[in-house]
């Protein structure tokens, strides 16, 4: 049976966590109000009730679930409008101390894992068998090392906190050098994937293929190629995970249980619902809009022959921008001129062009209509296809699951590191052809990609395809190097060439009279700036790195405040 990771929280009353549960026997744990530490830690039960308690903040809202979806908002290809947890001021270049989105709050997960840590010895030898104790302790040691990872990638210098301190003077403690941080990130993860069960004893624990998934993520985000590679290949060695023949079927309610989802961010409607679907969907639909896909994203996909958008011979004409594209695009991005199962299972065209219906009523989901209407006409396939009735009426009380690893980014990261180190070019093809051929779209020509340079290029373009959506486009575009058409690097990173500037959107009129729903859309090419303009964008290299909270450095006086901010 296919490992699916469930991640959730315990009501945890006197130890301070917080009051989240899940369906499954390993999370239907009898919440206890009055603990404490000299009478918790009598058996095996407890560990597994703070262990359990570790896990809240993965779910938890504030790192967790909704930022999944918000931090390719980030990039140049994703918006937000409204500026919730500060994210729109991420992509716009205008983030500072009081005004950032918060990851310093993964202080509180780890704070849970040392708690466990500190701790589980007190357990008397004959209440928990010396195997069960290590597991425990690799769970934790995961969830502690995946919070060290994130910290030193999006602040560089960062607290290593390896104690549950006494009192807030104890946790008053200055930043230690990134490279430390990572060092210790990754020994956590070490440890963790030699003592951890290959798979769960039972549902609801992290095991061997999602220590080994976070072990090649971080590496690779770190230039770590070697060791990247190494992980991926035992994460493919495990023969737990592989693609989903149906790709929507990964992002849909039906598909929970897909055998490419190695780990998930667990939500069960009745006890811990995932409040956010509201987020992806348009005005007319009742959403949000909060996280919408921009037409940078949309001009990546190539044309149903295989050549990109601007490549001679490529049959691209921009008053039909959809028309004739990779297959792949309809199944990541929702455009004008689609069918569409809205609110109610009511079928429509989706139109975000006009301000005004057929029917002379007012357009709600153009984009002037309200704040909650998409602001670049566009919005996510992934998590909203098939339709909307897959979801509750309300949309904020739903067992939507976000995933935070598939084997689709293991291949990915195998398939990168291999162009990187420049050892099997054809590999690196091999897996990408997987991916577009599973999505629907025809083999790479390869022709085209025979240098490391050409390759690199692809496999670029190929994982932001893949993965558009789900929260990699940042931090990739800031570890990438830019490259001239010479192979040689320019000194700069793609985030400083890619994101500044005009974001974008079409304008035009959708065409009801027309079958095909690709060619609805009618663009006007010649639209002026001020129609077509979301936002100007800016980047400045102390974006590398986030600002610590204002808040944070009012209570810690040790910490420093990273450069420019």
């Amino acid at each position: 049976m296919k490992l699916k990771q469930i991640i959730a929280g315990l009501a945890f009353g006197a130890i301070g966590v917080g009051a989240l549960t899940s369906c499954d026997d390993f999370l239907n744990l009898t919440p206890k109000d009055q603990l404490t530490t000299e009478t918790f830690w009598t058996s095996s039960s407890d560990a597994e009730a703070a262990v359990t308690a570790a896990y809240n903040w993965w779910v938890n809202n504030y790192v967790g679930s909704k930022f999944v979806f918000y931090e390719d908002t980030y990039s140049d290809i994703g918006f937000n409008y409204t500026n919730t947890s500060k994210i729109r001021d991420m992509g716009r270049g205008s983030v500072s101390p009081t005004s950032t989105p918060n990851y310093w709050r993964q202080y509180e997960t780890i704070r849970r894992c040392n708690y466990v840590i500190e701790n589980i010895d007190r357990i008397p030898a004959d209440k928990i068998t010396e195997t069960a104790k290590n597991d425990y302790l690799a769970q934790v040691r995961a969830i502690r090392g995946y919070s060290h990872a994130y910290l030193a990638t999006w602040y560089g210098d960062a607290v290593i906190m390896d104690f549950v301190p006494a009192t807030a003077e104890d946790a008053k403690i200055p930043r230690e050098p990134e490279e430390k941080v990572k060092a210790f990130a990754l020994e956590d993860l070490q440890w963790s994937v030699e003592h951890i069960a290959e798979k769960p004893a039972e549902k609801g624990r992290i095991a061997k293929g999602i220590v080994l998934s976070m072990i090649a993520r971080f590496n690779l985000l770190w230039g770590n190629y070697e060791d990247a590679l190494d992980a991926a290949n035992k994460v493919i060695a495990l023969g737990q995970y592989e693609l989903d023949n149906d790709f929507l079927n990964i992002f849909s309610m039906a598909g929970q249980n897909s055998p490419e989802i190695i780990c998930t961010y667990e939500h069960v409607k009745t006890t811990y619902a995932f409040t956010d679907v509201i987020r992806f969907y348009n005005n007319a639909d009742g959403g949000w809009a909060s996280f919408v896909p921009t037409q940078n994203l949309v001009d990546m996909f190539e044309m149903e022959n295989g050549k990109n958008i601007d490549e001679p011979g490529s049959g691209y004409d921009p008053v039909h921008p959809f028309a004739n594209r990779d297959p792949r695009l309809k199944n990541t991005v929702i455009y004008p001129g689609m069918d569409w199962i809205g609110r109610n299972d009511v079928p429509r065209v989706i139109n975000t062009l006009d301000k005004t219906l057929p029917d002379g009523t007012t357009n709600s989901d153009y984009y002037m209509a309200a704040d909650n209407a998409s602001h670049t006409g566009l919005l996510w396939a992934k998590y909203l296809r098939p339709n909307q009735s897959q979801y509750s009426t309300s949309m904020n009380d739903d067992g939507l699951c976000p995933i935070i690893f598939r084997y689709a980014e293991i291949l990915l990261t195998k398939a990168e590191c291999l162009v990187e180190l420049n050892r099997d070019l054809q590999e690196a093809l091999n897996i990408v052809d997987r991916l577009r051929i599973r999505g629907g779209h025809i083999a790479v020509d390869r022709s085209k990609y025979v240098t490391q340079a050409q390759v690199r290029e692809l496999v670029r373009k190929e994982r932001t395809i893949e993965l558009a959506g789900e929260g990699f486009r940042f931090e990739d575009i800031v570890r990438w190097d830019e490259y001239d058409k010479s192979g040689a690097k320019t000194g700069k990173k793609v985030i400083e060439t890619v994101l500044p500037g005009d974001l974008l959107r079409l304008c035009g009129t959708v065409d009801y009279d027309e079958p095909d729903p690709d060619k609805r859309a009618v663009i006007n090419v010649n639209a002026p700036r001020e129609d077509r303009l979301v936002e100007v964008r800016y980047f400045d290299k102390k974006q590398f790195h986030l600002p610590i909270p204002q808040a944070e450095m009012d209570a810690n006086p040790n910490l420093v405040q990273n450069a420019g901010y």
